[in-house]
């Protein structure tokens, strides 16, 4: 499998290009974003440019790609509507629209949230935004699935980018083994969550709808092929 990524620098595209690294079914990685990763890799291809959805000037082939793992994404904080809408729902589709005409036979996998509002009248912006990027996803002629993780506890040293994610995570870290033991399927591993992009996108994998929550996400995120 040969796959493009966008957002390899966050907490859950990281993840997601480690187990890519690590499974052997996997055959090469274009990672494709805004910083340099610090990663080196022989299957690791990089390409860093200020605007990750010119296919173009990162030389992306759409034809030469099984699968593309979108997990670039930013927080609503602070932002008005019309600019997340235009980072969240705009750039995505700028990349997705050229890869599905191009090659619909391509898996397109999106990280969403938790809480997404797929009807588009609900009171919270970040859950319209993200709802209307769905959908239009889904519209598009390839097969796509939108993840919505709930609670991500990073392992395997995957950090989070963001300084308030980190202390939050630190400070809820000692409850997350209560939560894994009475309500395993609100926690998802960071580890899980990168395993269960590339089963979805395996021929053969039998996905339980296009859209993923955490219960679906720790089903799909069982052992990669290879493991160091």
């Amino acid at each position: 499998m040969n796959v493009i990524l966008f957002g390899a620098t966050g907490m859950l595209g990281r993840a997601v290009l480690r187990e890519c690294l690590r499974d052997d079914s996997v055959t090469g990685v274009l990672a494709v974003g805004r910083s340099p990763l610090g990663v080196t890799h022989p299957k690791l291809r990089e390409r860093v440019q200020d605007d990750p959805s010119d296919l173009a000037a990162a030389g992306v082939d759409p034809a030469a790609y099984d699968a593309c793992f979108f997990c670039l994404g930013v927080s609503s904080v602070g932002m008005t509507e019309e600019d997340y809408r235009h980072v969240t729902h705009d750039l995505t589709l700028a990349v997705a629209r050229p890869l599905a005409a191009a090659n619909p036979g391509m898996t397109f996998v999106y990280v969403s949230g938790q809480g997404t509002d797929s009807t588009g009248r609900g009171r919270s912006m970040w859950a319209r935004v993200k709802g209307r990027t769905e959908n239009d996803l889904l519209e598009l002629p390839f097969r796509a699935y939108m993840f919505r993780p709930g609670i991500v506890q990073p392992v395997r040293g995957v950090p989070s980018r963001t300084r308030l994610y980190r202390v939050l995570y630190a400070v809820t870290a000692p409850l997350v083994p209560l939560l894994r033991r009475f309500a395993p399927d609100l926690v998802i591993t960071s580890e899980a969550f990168g395993r269960a992009m590339i089963a979805v996108a395996t021929p053969g994998t039998e996905v339980p709808g296009h859209i993923l929550r955490p219960a679906d996400i720790n089903r799909l995120g069982g052992a990669p092929t290879r493991k160091n």
